[in-house]
C-alpha cells in the first residue's frame, strides 16, 4: 500500500531574530507554490534566528531570543501551520528550558495546529555552539503516512542518533542543518550513509548562501539521490515520498541482497558493546514497527 509523503524541503537564507513570525509565514506559503499538494514543508535549523550577513550566530542574541515551547512563538507557529493545513517543521528554534538551559529544539507542528513533537539537539557542535544538550531521541507519527525521525545538523556525525531513530520506527530522517562550513561535503557522504545503513529516507536541508553552504538533498532508504541542490543559492527541493518503500527494502534487501534489520537468528548471543556499557540483543534488535 502506498504511502505518500509529499513535502517540500525550503534551502534558504536565516531570517533575522526578532522578525514577526507573519513575515516567516509568507516565505511558507511561497513555498507551497511549488509543491501546492505538499503535507510537509522544512526549513533549516534556526531559520528564525539569523544575526548577520553571513550569520555569526553570536551567543548573547541567541540567549535574549530564548522563549519556552509555550511561549508567544511556538504559538504563532502552530496557528500559521493550522492556517495553512500542514506539517511544519520551522527548522529549529532557540528555547529557554524549564531550568533555564539554552536548547536548540526542532519543532514539528501539525495542521490542527498542535505542537506534535520537538526535539532538543543531543550533540551541540562543540565547542562552537552555546547549547546545552538534550537527552532524549523523537519521532512524531504523521497519521495515514508514517513516522518521521528528528534530527540536527551535528547529530548525523554520530550513527547512534539515527540507528536509534529507526528503531522506534522512523521512516524519514528529517536532519535540518545550519552548516557554514567546509564540512558539508563530508555530510552529504553521511546523509547517504545514514540512509542505507538503517533503511529510511533521509531529508537533509541546509541553509542557503551567503551564510550557509547550501547543498541540501533527499535520499531514499538505499542511498540513492531522489533530488539535491547542486550549491548554495537558494532553492525549494520538492518530493513525493512512498514511504512503502521503507518496507519493501527491509523485506528484500538493499539491491535485493542485505537486510541488516534481519540479522539475528532466534537465540543467538547478545552482542556486548563495551563502549555503551551495553549490548545488541537478537531479541530487541529489529523496530518495532518492522515484522521480517
Amino acid at each position: 500500500m502506498q504511502r505518500i509523503l509529499p513535502l517540500v524541503a525550503a534551502q534558504a537564507r536565516p531570517r533575522l531574530i526578532g522578525e514577526p513570525v507573519s513575515a516567516f509565514a509568507d516565505e511558507v506559503k511561497a513555498a507551497l507554490e511549488a509543491q501546492p499538494h505538499s503535507k510537509l514543508v522544512v526549513f533549516p535549523e534556526l531559520h528564525l534566528f539569523g544575526d548577520e550577513d553571513p550569520d555569526l550566530q553570536r551567543a548573547e542574541m541567541l540567549q535574549a531570543s530564548a522563549e519556552p515551547l509555550d511561549g508567544p512563538r511556538v504559538k504563532e507557529l502552530k496557528q500559521l501551520a493550522k492556517d495553512l493545513n500542514i506539517w511544519l517543521v520551522p527548522g529549529s528554534v532557540c528555547e529557554r528550558g524549564p531550568e533555564g538551559q539554552l536548547f536548540n529544539t526542532q519543532l514539528v507542528l501539525s495542521p490542527e495546529g498542535e505542537l506534535a513533537g520537538y526535539y532538543r539537539k543531543i550533540f551541540p557542535w562543540r565547542p562552537f555552539e552555546p547549547y546545552d544538550p538534550g537527552d532524549r531521541f523523537t519521532t512524531v507519527d504523521l497519521p495515514g503516512i508514517g513516522s518521521v525521525g528528528l534530527n540536527i545538523c551535528y547529530d548525523a556525525w554520530y550513527p547512534e542518533v539515527s540507528r536509534q531513530l529507526a528503531w522506534m520506527g522512523a521512516e524519514v530522517i528529517l536532519n535540518v542543518v545550519k552548516t557554514t562550513t567546509p564540512d558539508r561535503r563530508q555530510e552529504l557522504i553521511l546523509a547517504k550513509a545514514n540512509a542505507i545503513v538503517n533503511q529510511v529516507f533521509m531529508v537533509s536541508v541546509n541553509c542557503a548562501g551567503p551564510s550557509g553552504k547550501g547543498q541540501s538533498i533527499i535520499v531514499d532508504p538505499e542511498g540513492n539521490t531522489l533530488t539535491e541542490a547542486t550549491d548554495e543559492k537558494p532553492q525549494l527541493l520538492t518530493a513525493e515520498l512512498d514511504l512503502a518503500a521503507v518496507e519493501h527494502v527491509r523485506t528484500h534487501g538493499t539491491e535485493n541482497l542485505n537486510r541488516p534489520w534481519s540479522q539475528f537468528r532466534e537465540g543467538e548471543p547478545a552482542v556486548e558493546l563495551s563502549v555503551y556499557q551495553g549490548r545488541i540483543n537478537p531479541a530487541t534488535w529489529t523496530p518495532p514497527s518492522y515484522k521480517p
